[in-house]
C-alpha cells in the first residue's frame, strides 16, 4: 500500500483554507481532478460524520473505478482540528479487489514563511490498483484549484 504527500502553498488564512475543506460546495469545486467533475452525494463535517462523492470524467476516455467513467468514494471523518488539520477514512466503491481498501487522507496547515497557509496532503494506504504516480497528480491538480478557490475569496 502507496503513500503520497503533495504540498502547496496558498495565500489566504489557515482559517479559510479550513473552511474550504468542510464546506460541501467548496469541495465539490476543488477535489477534483482536471477533467472531471464532482457530485457530493452525502457531507457531514464533523467528527464520525460521513461523506460519499463521485468524480466523473469529462470524456469517454476516463477510466472509472465504480462504473466505467466514475470514482465513487465514501467514507468518514476521523479527526478536525479547526483551522489545522482535517483527517478522513476513505474507500472507493468498487468490484474490482485491486481498489478496495481503507486509506487515510490528513490535510495539515500551517502558517506560511512569508504569510498564507502551507498545505500539506498525505494520502495512505492506496490500494495496489491505484497508480501513486496519477494519485499524485491527481492532488496537485485538486490543491491548486483548492488555492485558486481560497485565494479569490481571502
Amino acid at each position: 500500500m502507496a503513500t503520497t504527500v503533495v504540498r502547496q502553498h496558498v495565500k489566504a488564512p489557515r482559517a479559510r483554507v479550513y473552511r474550504a475543506l468542510l464546506d460541501a460546495g467548496d469541495v465539490a469545486r476543488w477535489m477534483v481532478p482536471d477533467g472531471m467533475s464532482s457530485h457530493v452525494h452525502v457531507f457531514e463535517p464533523r467528527v464520525g460524520g460521513a461523506f460519499r462523492i463521485s468524480l466523473t470524467y469529462e470524456t469517454m476516455e476516463g477510466q472509472g473505478k465504480t462504473t466505467p467513467h466514475t470514482d465513487t468514494h465514501h467514507g468518514r471523518f476521523v479527526a478536525l482540528v479547526p483551522d489545522r488539520e482535517v483527517v478522513e477514512v476513505v474507500e472507493f466503491e468498487s468490484d474490482d479487489v485491486s481498489m478496495r481498501g481503507k486509506m487515510t487522507i490528513s490535510i495539515s496547515l500551517a502558517d506560511g514563511a512569508h504569510g498564507g497557509t502551507d498545505v500539506a496532503a498525505i494520502h495512505a494506504g492506496l490500494p495496489g490498483g491505484v497508480s501513486p504516480a496519477d494519485n499524485e497528480t491527481g492532488w496537485r491538480m485538486a490543491l491548486a484549484k483548492l488555492a485558486d478557490l481560497v485565494e479569490a475569496g481571502a
